[in-house]
């Protein structure tokens, strides 16, 4: 018998990955600089059109990312026996100017969600 087809699916639907997203408050988005990876965690929510971000207007965050493909993960994980989720939304970020700071809309083009067993 094989037992990893006893172990439920570890793949989440977009749909699904989506709705889990929409639970977190804090989560990670991953960007280049000068061609170099970075990672910076920040406050987020879902809203129309995809995962906001607010950020200053001067911080280099909102310059680098502007029209960029970048990624956003967020995720849930049990301290006690590290199970949980994981999603990882892929697309464009685009800048809105909002009062004193710039609102960054990544708008999902790929979703993909994870289980962690």
């Amino acid at each position: 018998m094989n037992r990893d087809r006893d172990v439920e699916d570890p793949d989440l639907g977009p749909e699904r990955a989506l709705e889990l997203l929409g639970r977190a408050t804090v989560g990670r988005v991953v960007y280049t600089i000068g061609a170099l990876p970075a990672v910076l965690p920040v406050p987020f929510r879902l809203g129309p059109g995809g995962v906001l971000l607010t950020t200053p207007a001067d911080e280099e965050l909102a310059r680098a990312v502007e029209g960029a493909v970048i990624a956003f993960e967020a995720d849930e994980v049990d301290d006690t026996d590290g199970s949980g989720w994981c999603v990882t939304v892929l697309g464009h970020a685009h800048t809105l100017p909002t009062a004193g700071a710039l609102q960054i809309r990544i708008r999902p083009e790929l979703v993909v969600g994870r289980r962690l067993p």
